[in-house]
């Protein structure tokens, strides 16, 4: 199986990234956050790979770090979890964000995603909670949820938003975070 990719990105999509690799282009599906940093064709990109094979499909999902495949990984696991959902899972919160959800028996949060209902919602919730442990930080999910929506509110979109909230200070209350991830959009 392939374990990791580094190379040329030849093309992207809304969904895909074909990265050539030692003359050999390689079709990766990937979450919106790997768009976002794969930003020019021509750029070089290193990509941890889960390799789906079925007797139909040979799909590549590829990952900027190694947390974020395992994540993948143990989502995939859950009944009724295919790689599509489970990407779908990863392009709309951060993998902090669904551990808490998890940890804390969110499945109102879960039922957010498209294609997870309320029974799915609550088999990755018994099947996850175990495996991703307590979550140590003090920010409640709503709070969180509540700075997302804020900097949607102002034109950000999801995902300019997530990537602020990465860097913000993780404890600080909901206005200090939306005040930090002000600053980090403004500076682009």
């Amino acid at each position: 199986m392939i374990g990791s990719i580094k190379g040329k990105i030849i093309l992207k999509t809304e969904k895909f990234l074909i990265v050539e690799t030692a003359g050999v282009g390689y079709k990766i599906n990937v979450s919106i956050d790997v768009l976002s940093k794969a930003k020019k064709l021509g750029d070089e990109i290193p990509l941890w790979i889960h390799t789906h094979v079925r007797e139909d499909v040979f799909d590549l999902y590829g990952f900027l770090d190694r947390q974020e495949l395992e994540f993948f990984e143990m989502l995939i696991n859950v009944s009724g979890i295919g790689p599509k959902g489970a990407l779908a899972i990863l392009n709309i919160a951060t993998i902090e964000t669904l551990r808490k959800a998890i940890s804390t028996d969110d499945t109102a949060y879960l039922t957010k995603i498209s294609g997870i209902g309320r029974k799915t919602a609550e088999k990755i919730v018994i099947e996850l909670r175990d495996k991703i442990g307590e979550e140590k930080s003090g920010t409640s999910l709503q709070e969180e949820l509540d700075t997302l929506e804020a900097l949607k509110s102002l034109g950000y979109s999801q995902n300019e938003a997530r990537e602020a909230l990465k860097k913000v200070t993780l404890d600080a209350n909901t206005n200090t975070k939306i005040r930090e991830a002000l600053k980090i959009l403004g500076g682009k």
